[in-house]
């Protein structure tokens, strides 16, 4: 029995069933990251079932934050099967539902202030909108991470240990700063001190796994082509200070 042929599809039928461009698929296949199965005589792009479940991955692999070099390499190292695939939906899912569940805290407790006070609460506000902002000022710092590595960080992102987190740092860094205004020696009881809950937060963050704490050490070197838009957290000194302290303990 003859086997029935596949169907294809050009670009412009291929997109309206995918929901992207045309001017994507052109992109991606300039690129190398989808060509077309087949091209008619006249050479126009035909895309059929197998093109599909590749633009699901790459389409994936850039939800969940990948460069699209790094998802050419990925994929051209090996292929992703269905299960694969639908792992990193699910964790890129839970990631957005993550940031979501943060701004909507945010936005009931400008409620509930609303709600007391009858008048609008700037502060408030303003919280929304660095959560909301910082959600999206951190994206780019996905491509410094492996695949697995963003999996691994998700896996431990539960709202209640990021939130602690900011607060553990926001106040390590204030203390820091107070520390070099007083021009506290780095080799002193309390230096050490901020200089040991300045590395277990870091060890919090990367769970121990030294390629995590390569990638974040590759990430702070690599200032120069960070977006305008992002501020670090703390400035130049406080960063010299804590590395006088551990220098001072022999690190």
């Amino acid at each position: 029995m003859k086997q029935a042929e596949e169907r294809l599809y050009r670009a412009s039928e291929f997109a309206a069933l995918t929901g992207v461009t045309v001017r994507t698929l052109h992109h991606y296949d300039r690129a190398g990251l989808l060509k077309p199965s087949r091209r008619t005589g006249a050479g126009y792009r035909l895309y059929g079932a197998r093109d599909l479940a590749r633009l699901q991955q790459i389409l994936t692999l850039k939800f969940v934050g990948l460069p699209l070099e790094e998802i050419k390499g990925l994929l051209d190292a090996r292929a992703l099967d269905l299960a694969e695939t639908l792992r990193l939906q699910h964790e890129a899912l839970t990631e957005r539902r993550r940031q979501l569940d943060m701004a909507l805290r945010a936005v009931a407790e400008a409620e509930r202030v609303v709600a007391r006070g009858g008048e609008p609460d700037w502060d408030a506000f303003r919280k929304i909108v660095e959560t909301i902002t910082m959600q999206h000022d951190t994206e780019w710092m996905k491509r410094y991470y492996t695949e697995e590595q963003l999996a691994d960080l998700a896996r431990r992102a539960a709202p209640e240990v990021l939130e602690r987190g900011q607060r553990d740092w926001q106040q390590l860094i204030s203390e820091v700063q107070a520390a070099v205004a007083e021009g506290l020696d780095p080799a002193s009881e309390r230096a050490q001190s901020l200089a040991e809950r300045w590395e277990g937060l870091i060890e919090q963050f990367t769970g121990g796994d030294p390629g995590i704490r390569e990638s974040l050490t590759r990430l702070y070197a690599d200032q120069a082509n960070w977006p305008a838009t992002f501020q670090k957290p703390y400035g130049d000194d406080v960063g010299a200070f804590i590395c006088k302290a551990k220098a001072a303990r022999g690190e």
